[in-house]
């Protein structure tokens, strides 16, 4: 399974999500910003967390509109794999690929600490390794990460399961709890947590493995 993840400038856990689908089985490509198209045969685009282009203006807005994204959404479009984490939620929610926005944490406060995380759905490459209704424990780390939505989409993301996970201790706004979200055909995923820095015993806990590792197994597979 090829996997690209896109590095822009201030992107700081590019090198942490690489090293999790690598640890899982995965060849990593790292594709930078400028670049206009993802190297041949990519199945997956991992878009990483940090504070890309400084977060001016929104966060993860100048992103959005960089060369490489048209790459990522084409590659959407077509019904590939994208993941998004931390600011990479932010800029897919940026390039309308997922619903919603991220905004202010409600204290006004930058938060990172590790949170309980209530798996919503396993029907996806993504959840599948885990149970619905699972709690695992994965770090967060961001100023932006109130998930909020209007009320028609929120009750669409509800009745077609597309809620991923929810906080079991709300740490910054969101609405519903909401953590993360799937796209409409389920391959695209925006989460605010970090699993990736939750991916082996030297982090203190494991419990961000199972993503990683079910979405290389299914996809080899495919």
């Amino acid at each position: 399974m090829h996997a690209a993840v896109i590095v822009f400038p201030g992107s700081n856990c590019d090198r942490d999500l690489a090293v999790a689908l690598e640890r899982a089985g995965a060849r990593v490509s790292m594709v930078w910003h400028k670049d206009t198209e993802m190297p041949a045969g990519v199945d997956f685009i991992g878009v990483p967390g940090g504070f890309s282009f400084g977060d001016y203006l929104r966060c993860g807005a100048i992103a959005a509109n960089s060369p490489i994204c048209r790459s990522v959404i084409s590659h959407a479009n077509k019904g590939g794999y994208v993941f998004g984490v931390c600011n990479g939620f932010q800029i897919l929610t940026e390039t309308g690929l997922l619903p919603g926005a991220l905004l202010r944490n409600a204290a006004l406060k930058y938060i990172c600490k590790p949170v309980g995380l209530k798996v919503e759905t396993a029907d996806s490459i993504y959840t599948g390794g885990y149970d619905k209704g699972q709690v695992i424990t994965v770090p967060i780390a961001h100023h932006d990460g109130n998930y909020n939505v209007d009320a028609d989409n929120l009750a669409r993301l509800k009745g077609e399961d597309r809620v991923a996970f929810t906080y079991t201790d709300n740490p910054n706004g969101s609405v519903a709890d909401i953590a993360g979200v799937l796209s409409e055909n389920r391959r695209v995923l925006g989460m605010m947590p970090h699993p990736e820095r939750m991916a082996e015993a030297l982090h203190g806990n494991a419990e961000g493995a199972a993503l990683f590792s079910h979405v290389v197994e299914q996809l080899v597979h495919a």
